[in-house]
Parts: structure tokens; C-alpha cells; sequence
């Protein structure tokens, strides 16, 4: 199953994320369910949510038989907190 997930989201969803500086990391598939992160500029979008029902949920369920939902592992990207802590310390002079 994990390999049919992985062509899915190759050909329906990865290309569609990377045209906005983004990709996604299958973490876990179990039960049906497929776990996931957002990685790149997609990680902590505040439109995360919605791709994950109407592209990613939609294109799983649709395209991969036995898949009954997709679910976004919320966290923080070391990305994201290497640019937080930059701008930390561009703000105190380090």
C-alpha cells in the first residue's frame, strides 16, 4: 500500500506543493490511515488543514484502495525554528 500512496501523491499532490515551495513526508500508514508532515514552505501554513482535506484526503482516498483518511502531524519544521531563532537573534544584536 505504502508504495501505491507514494505514486499518488507523486503524481496528483507533491507536484502541486513543490510549485509553491513545499513537499510532504509520509510518516505512518496504518490502518487505513496515512499520517503525514509538511516540510519546506508548506510546514505551519495556516492553509495546512485545508490541503489536507481537499487535496490530499481526497486525492489518498480516491486513487489508493484501503485508505480511509490522511492526517497532518502538526510540528514545528527545524526550518522554521532556525528562522525564528534568527530573527530572535538579529533582534537582540548576537
Amino acid at each position: 500500500m505504502r508504495e501505491e500512496i507514494e505514486a499518488a501523491l507523486d503524481q496528483y499532490v507533491r507536484p502541486t506543493l513543490r510549485s509553491h515551495g513545499g513537499e510532504l513526508e509520509v510518516a505512518d500508514v496504518s490502518g487505513g490511515v496515512v499520517r503525514f508532515r509538511f516540510k519546506g514552505r508548506c510546514a505551519g501554513c495556516p492553509a495546512a488543514d485545508l490541503t489536507t482535506e481537499e487535496l490530499i484526503q481526497s486525492v489518498l482516498v480516491e486513487r489508493v484502495p484501503g485508505v480511509t483518511q490522511a492526517v497532518l502531524i502538526q510540528d514545528v519544521s527545524d526550518e522554521l525554528l532556525e528562522q525564528a531563532r534568527a530573527v530572535i537573534r538579529a533582534r537582540h544584536g548576537q
